[in-house]
């Protein structure tokens, strides 16, 4: 199957997967039983910034972590913990295993998926792969296992662009997948040659360059901050371009009473956390009556939730496991990407 056809294929979008309002009472319950069923089990969550705020409260509560990609890989790793619970999207779950595989890894739903990893399937990428033997293989985090374990690196949002701009130092080519947008934004900075695969973020994707200039008239002081899985379009307006790390440190740091933000709302809550003076607009979508698929918010990230989760724990479901061979190959190009940080980025 070609490439034009992998993208082509329709991506089985969840609908209406937030979960009903709970009560307080039974929002509370839920965290209790949870923390209970933690302790019990020498269990730590882990949490993405794009999950629910309940979810990111509760994992620094019961002295987890809520991070990126990149400082849950790691965090896991540290942990002493007998039981991981990622609370994301599987490639996330996926890589806690590969980098863990002594440790029981559990997720509130399998089915929460990514549409980058949809986009870039396993056989498709490794031809394509095989028809450029001359060049560097470079996956974003956001790929299954398998894909990882064809490439020579895996990096995050937050590393990519130091990786790529040490590999063209060194003078390589890189063949770069799934996400076409973070692509172009590292090619065009780093001034790297790059072949890229052509997917993209159902999420990122959606925010529109004409609304946000609009957007950016009506709050002339605002500081703009972007993800780069954005369309050039975002990009070349943003104050900002990084990973939500880096994101969450501008809104931290810059002096803007207003900042509008271009990527998974779910980041709002360590925001306001960290910055609750803040004033945080959700960047356009689409433009005077257009609709959209995702509407900044992830339909796979919302599939996580309090009942899901204190199930998960209660019951011993939503087991990942990571075919071996698989495993100890995909392992290689990840810790390359972590031995990076360590060595060049002192981090």
């Amino acid at each position: 199957m070609s490439i034009s056809n992998v993208l082509s294929k329709p991506i089985s979008i969840p609908k209406h997967v937030e979960s009903p309002l709970l009560s307080e009472a039974e929002r509370l319950a839920l965290k209790d039983s949870i923390r209970q069923l933690l302790k019990s089990q020498n269990a730590v969550l882990v949490a993405h910034y794009y999950t629910d705020g309940d979810l990111q409260s509760l994992a620094e509560e019961t002295g987890g972590c809520v991070a990126d990609s990149l400082e849950m890989a790691r965090y896991g790793s540290r942990s002493k913990a007998d039981t991981l619970i990622v609370c994301g999207v599987r490639f996330m779950g996926e890589t806690a295993k590969i980098l863990n595989p002594e440790k029981r890894v559990l997720m509130p739903d399998l089915g929460a998926t990514c549409s980058l990893d949809e986009l870039c399937p396993e056989l498709e990428f490794s031809d394509f792969c095989d028809q450029y033997p001359q060049y560097t293989v470079v996956v974003y985090a956001n790929t299954s296992a398998a894909v990882k374990a064809r490439a020579d690196w895996v990096v995050t949002s937050s590393i990519a662009l130091p990786i790529v701009q040490y590999l063209h130092q060194q003078g390589q080519k890189i063949l770069w997948a799934p996400d076409k947008h973070l692509g172009n934004y590292i090619a065009k900075t780093t001034g790297a040659d790059m072949l890229l695969w052509p997917g993209a973020c159902v999420v990122h994707d959606e925010f529109k360059g004409i609304a946000l200039a609009d957007l950016r008239h009506l709050h002339p002081d605002a500081a703009v901050l972007v993800h780069p899985e954005s369309p050039d379009s975002v990009i070349t307006q943003a104050d900002v371009v990084g990973s939500t790390t880096a994101l969450i440190k501008a809104v931290v740091t810059m002096p803007n009473p207003t900042f509008i933000v271009a990527t998974e709302e779910g980041i709002f809550w360590k925001m306001r956390q960290l910055a609750p003076g803040k004033r945080l607009i959700a960047a356009p979508t689409a433009g005077v009556g257009a609709t959209c698929e995702s509407c900044g918010h992830c339909p796979w990230m919302a599939m996580n939730s309090l009942k899901k989760l204190e199930q998960t724990l209660r019951l011993g479901i939503g087991e990942i496991n990571v075919d071996p061979d698989v495993g100890r190959r995909a392992i290689i190009p990840i810790e390359r990407m972590l031995d990076f940080a360590s060595r060049k980025l002192g981090n």
